[in-house]
Protein backbone atom coordinates (compact mmCIF):
# COMPACT_ATOMS: atom_id res chain seq x y z
CA UNK A 1 0.00 0.00 0.00
CA UNK A 2 1.26 3.47 -0.85
CA UNK A 3 1.71 6.36 1.53
CA UNK A 4 1.05 10.05 1.06
CA UNK A 5 2.70 13.20 2.38
CA UNK A 6 0.12 15.98 2.11
CA UNK A 7 1.44 19.52 2.44
CA UNK A 8 -0.19 22.85 3.07
CA UNK A 9 1.67 25.55 1.11
CA UNK A 10 1.33 29.12 2.50
CA UNK A 11 3.36 29.41 5.68
CA UNK A 12 4.47 25.78 5.40
CA UNK A 13 6.53 25.60 2.20
CA UNK A 14 6.46 29.27 1.14
CA UNK A 15 7.05 32.28 3.42
CA UNK A 16 3.86 34.16 2.57
CA UNK A 17 1.78 34.43 5.74
CA UNK A 18 2.89 37.94 6.62
CA UNK A 19 2.38 39.08 3.02
CA UNK A 20 -1.19 37.82 3.35
CA UNK A 21 -1.57 39.64 6.66
CA UNK A 22 -0.42 42.96 5.22
CA UNK A 23 -2.50 42.69 2.05
CA UNK A 24 -5.66 41.56 3.85
CA UNK A 25 -5.18 44.38 6.39
CA UNK A 26 -4.92 46.88 3.54
CA UNK A 27 -7.97 45.43 1.76
CA UNK A 28 -10.00 45.80 4.96
CA UNK A 29 -8.65 49.33 5.51
CA UNK A 30 -9.61 50.41 1.99
CA UNK A 31 -13.15 49.16 2.66
CA UNK A 32 -13.38 51.10 5.92
CA UNK A 33 -12.73 48.27 8.38
CA UNK A 34 -10.15 48.45 11.16
CA UNK A 35 -8.98 44.88 11.73
CA UNK A 36 -5.86 44.35 13.89
CA UNK A 37 -3.01 42.62 12.11
CA UNK A 38 -2.68 40.01 14.87
CA UNK A 39 -6.31 39.00 14.25
CA UNK A 40 -5.69 38.74 10.51
CA UNK A 41 -2.63 36.57 11.18
CA UNK A 42 -4.67 34.12 13.25
CA UNK A 43 -7.17 33.81 10.39
CA UNK A 44 -4.61 33.10 7.66
CA UNK A 45 -5.18 29.64 6.21
CA UNK A 46 -8.92 30.05 5.89
CA UNK A 47 -10.44 30.53 2.45
CA UNK A 48 -11.31 34.12 1.54
CA UNK A 49 -15.02 34.01 2.43
CA UNK A 50 -14.37 32.14 5.67
CA UNK A 51 -11.57 34.55 6.60
CA UNK A 52 -13.81 37.57 6.04
CA UNK A 53 -16.62 35.97 8.06
CA UNK A 54 -14.20 35.05 10.85
CA UNK A 55 -12.91 38.64 11.12
CA UNK A 56 -16.05 40.69 10.41
CA UNK A 57 -18.76 38.36 11.71
CA UNK A 58 -21.94 36.99 10.21
CA UNK A 59 -23.75 40.31 10.58
CA UNK A 60 -21.39 42.05 8.13
CA UNK A 61 -22.48 43.42 4.76
CA UNK A 62 -21.91 40.22 2.77
CA UNK A 63 -22.29 42.13 -0.49
CA UNK A 64 -18.83 43.52 0.28
CA UNK A 65 -17.16 40.09 0.45
CA UNK A 66 -16.36 39.90 -3.24
CA UNK A 67 -14.88 43.40 -3.24
CA UNK A 68 -12.70 42.60 -0.23
CA UNK A 69 -11.49 39.35 -1.75
CA UNK A 70 -10.70 41.05 -5.07
CA UNK A 71 -8.78 43.83 -3.30
CA UNK A 72 -6.68 41.30 -1.39
CA UNK A 73 -6.05 39.30 -4.54
CA UNK A 74 -4.87 42.40 -6.42
CA UNK A 75 -2.62 43.55 -3.57
CA UNK A 76 -1.12 40.11 -2.98
CA UNK A 77 -0.70 39.53 -6.71
CA UNK A 78 2.00 42.20 -6.77
CA UNK A 79 4.30 39.68 -5.06
CA UNK A 80 3.71 36.70 -7.36
CA UNK A 81 7.08 37.03 -9.10
CA UNK A 82 9.09 37.02 -5.85
CA UNK A 83 7.39 34.72 -3.36
CA UNK A 84 10.12 33.16 -1.17
CA UNK A 85 10.12 29.44 -0.49
CA UNK A 86 11.38 28.36 2.91
CA UNK A 87 14.88 26.89 2.97
CA UNK A 88 14.98 23.28 1.77
CA UNK A 89 11.25 23.19 0.93
CA UNK A 90 11.87 21.80 -2.55
CA UNK A 91 14.58 19.44 -1.28
CA UNK A 92 12.18 18.04 1.33
CA UNK A 93 9.54 17.23 -1.30
CA UNK A 94 12.12 15.61 -3.60
CA UNK A 95 13.55 13.52 -0.75
CA UNK A 96 10.10 12.23 0.17
CA UNK A 97 9.34 11.47 -3.47
CA UNK A 98 12.57 9.48 -3.76
CA UNK A 99 11.69 7.55 -0.62
CA UNK A 100 8.36 6.44 -2.06
CA UNK A 101 5.96 9.01 -0.63
CA UNK A 102 3.24 10.40 -2.88
CA UNK A 103 3.52 14.17 -2.39
CA UNK A 104 0.27 16.12 -2.73
CA UNK A 105 -0.42 19.77 -1.95
CA UNK A 106 -3.61 20.80 -0.13
CA UNK A 107 -4.04 24.55 -0.23
CA UNK A 108 -6.68 27.26 -0.18
CA UNK A 109 -4.79 28.91 -3.06
CA UNK A 110 -5.89 28.41 -6.63
CA UNK A 111 -5.38 29.72 -10.14
CA UNK A 112 -2.52 32.16 -10.71
CA UNK A 113 -1.72 32.26 -7.00
CA UNK A 114 -1.17 28.52 -6.85
CA UNK A 115 0.99 28.67 -9.98
CA UNK A 116 3.15 31.36 -8.34
CA UNK A 117 3.53 29.25 -5.20
CA UNK A 118 4.57 26.20 -7.20
CA UNK A 119 7.15 28.27 -9.07
CA UNK A 120 8.55 29.41 -5.73
CA UNK A 121 8.84 25.84 -4.42
CA UNK A 122 10.42 24.74 -7.71
CA UNK A 123 9.81 21.02 -7.14
CA UNK A 124 7.10 20.15 -9.64
CA UNK A 125 8.96 16.93 -10.45
CA UNK A 126 8.19 15.71 -6.92
CA UNK A 127 4.59 16.94 -6.61
CA UNK A 128 2.14 14.29 -7.75
CA UNK A 129 -1.02 16.39 -7.54
CA UNK A 130 -2.72 19.37 -5.90
CA UNK A 131 -6.00 19.74 -4.04
CA UNK A 132 -6.69 23.45 -4.43
CA UNK A 133 -9.46 25.85 -3.53
CA UNK A 134 -10.77 25.32 -7.05
CA UNK A 135 -11.47 21.64 -6.31
CA UNK A 136 -13.51 21.68 -3.09
CA UNK A 137 -16.70 23.25 -1.78
CA UNK A 138 -15.46 23.75 1.79
CA UNK A 139 -11.96 24.82 2.74
CA UNK A 140 -10.03 24.20 5.94
CA UNK A 141 -10.79 23.59 8.79
CA UNK A 142 -13.29 21.29 7.03
CA UNK A 143 -11.62 17.98 6.15
CA UNK A 144 -12.56 18.16 2.46
CA UNK A 145 -9.21 19.55 1.15
CA UNK A 146 -7.26 16.80 2.92
CA UNK A 147 -9.76 14.11 1.92
CA UNK A 148 -9.52 15.26 -1.70
CA UNK A 149 -5.71 15.11 -1.50
CA UNK A 150 -5.94 11.53 -0.20
CA UNK A 151 -8.27 10.60 -3.04
CA UNK A 152 -5.82 12.05 -5.57
CA UNK A 153 -3.02 10.04 -3.98
CA UNK A 154 -5.13 6.90 -3.78
CA UNK A 155 -4.11 6.41 -0.16
CA UNK A 156 -6.26 5.88 2.98
CA UNK A 157 -6.01 8.28 5.90
CA UNK A 158 -4.05 5.79 7.99
CA UNK A 159 -1.25 5.79 5.41
CA UNK A 160 -0.87 9.57 5.21
CA UNK A 161 0.72 12.46 7.06
CA UNK A 162 -0.46 16.06 6.73
CA UNK A 163 2.04 18.87 7.27
CA UNK A 164 0.80 22.42 7.93
CA UNK A 165 1.41 25.61 9.89
CA UNK A 166 -2.00 26.75 11.18
CA UNK A 167 -4.64 25.50 13.57
CA UNK A 168 -6.97 25.27 10.55
CA UNK A 169 -4.54 22.80 8.94
CA UNK A 170 -4.33 20.67 12.07
CA UNK A 171 -8.11 20.67 12.50
CA UNK A 172 -8.69 19.72 8.86
CA UNK A 173 -6.15 16.91 8.99
CA UNK A 174 -7.47 15.58 12.30
CA UNK A 175 -11.05 15.58 11.01
CA UNK A 176 -9.86 13.65 7.96
CA UNK A 177 -8.27 11.05 10.24
CA UNK A 178 -4.72 11.85 9.14
CA UNK A 179 -1.69 12.17 11.41
CA UNK A 180 -0.81 15.87 11.61
CA UNK A 181 2.66 17.43 11.76
CA UNK A 182 3.03 21.14 12.47
CA UNK A 183 5.70 23.65 11.48
CA UNK A 184 6.35 26.90 13.32
CA UNK A 185 7.49 28.97 10.33
CA UNK A 186 3.97 30.29 9.74
CA UNK A 187 4.11 32.12 13.06
CA UNK A 188 1.50 30.15 15.03
CA UNK A 189 2.58 29.10 18.57
CA UNK A 190 3.52 25.50 19.28
CA UNK A 191 0.85 25.13 21.98
CA UNK A 192 -1.91 26.18 19.57
CA UNK A 193 -0.80 23.65 16.95
CA UNK A 194 -0.61 20.88 19.55
CA UNK A 195 -4.06 21.71 20.88
CA UNK A 196 -5.45 21.61 17.33
CA UNK A 197 -4.06 18.13 16.68
CA UNK A 198 -0.34 18.25 15.81
CA UNK A 199 1.49 15.14 17.04
CA UNK A 200 4.97 16.41 16.12
CA UNK A 201 6.22 19.95 15.48
CA UNK A 202 9.28 21.20 13.59
CA UNK A 203 10.70 24.66 13.03
CA UNK A 204 10.43 24.68 9.24
CA UNK A 205 10.96 22.45 6.17
CA UNK A 206 14.74 22.43 6.70
CA UNK A 207 14.29 21.18 10.27
CA UNK A 208 11.87 18.48 9.12
CA UNK A 209 14.26 17.41 6.36
CA UNK A 210 17.13 17.14 8.83
CA UNK A 211 14.92 15.18 11.25
CA UNK A 212 13.30 12.82 8.72
CA UNK A 213 14.77 9.56 10.10
CA UNK A 214 13.08 10.19 13.46
CA UNK A 215 9.90 11.81 12.14
CA UNK A 216 6.45 10.46 11.21
CA UNK A 217 7.75 10.62 7.63
CA UNK A 218 10.55 8.12 8.29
Amino acid sequence: MGRAAVFDVDGTLVDTNHLHVATWWEAFRQAGHQVPMHAVHRAIGLGSTDLIAHLLGDDRDKDQDEELSAAHKALYGQYFDRLPAFRDAGQLLRRLDREGWTVVLATSAGGAELSALRRAIDADDAIRDTASADDVEQGKPAPEPVEHALALAGVPAGQAVFIGDTVWDMQAGSRAGVRCVGVLCGGIPRADLEQAGATEIYADPADLLASLPDSPLA
